[in-house]
């Protein structure tokens, strides 16, 4: 399963500028709409594993991992 965000951009000047929609604090900033959108994705990829680490890190041992849908 491939979830799918939404990225919210808008050129303001010579400057790209994008939001991921569902996860705070991804944002970015290029001079073309293609780099913008690629930052993102690497951003946004950087941020979810980051998440990850950080909720296994919590979670210490014995967790399990449950699939939720919304």
């Amino acid at each position: 399963m491939n979830p799918v965000y939404t990225a919210i951009v808008k050129q303001d000047d010579d400057w790209w500028v994008g939001w991921i929609e569902e996860v705070p604090g991804v944002n970015c900033q290029e001079r073309t709409h293609e780099e913008l959108l690629s930052s993102l994705r690497i951003t946004l990829q950087e941020a979810l594993q980051f998440n990850r680490d950080d909720a296994i890190s919590a979670a210490g041992s014995n967790y399990i991992e449950e699939k939720i849908a919304v």
